[in-house]
C-alpha cells in the first residue's frame, strides 16, 4: 500500500498521479503499486514540487510495518524516537 500527501502542488501533478492512484480527497492519494513504480512515481513527484511539498507512506519491512519520506517544505517531519517513528509538527 502507497499513500502520497501532496501540498501545494501543480493540478497537472495531480492530474498525473491519478493514472496511477486513486484520489479519495485533494491531496491524497492512495495505490497497491510495486517498488519500482512507487520510486518512479516519487521522484517524478520531488521534481515537479515546484515550491510544493510531499509525503509519501509506503508498506515496508520496519517494526511498525511502514516507512515515511518527505519532500519541499512539509509542516512535519518524521522523527526516530528508539526504532519507532513518529511525526512531529514544526
Amino acid at each position: 500500500m502507497v499513500v502520497m500527501l501532496l501540498e501545494r502542488v501543480p493540478a497537472s501533478l495531480r492530474g498525473e498521479l491519478t493514472r496511477w492512484m486513486i484520489q479519495p480527497k485533494a491531496g491524497v492519494f492512495v495505490g497497491k503499486l510495486s517498488a519500482a513504480v512507487r520510486e518512479r512515481l516519487w521522484t517524478k513527484v520531488c521534481s515537479d514540487l515546484n515550491g510544493g511539498a510531499g509525503t509519501l507512506i509506503y508498506s515496508a519491512d520496519t517494526e511498525q510495518g511502514y516507512a515515511v519520506r518527505f519532500w519541499g517544505g512539509v509542516s512535519r517531519w518524521v522523527v526516530d524516537f528508539e526504532g519507532l517513528t513518529l511525526i512531529q509538527k514544526r
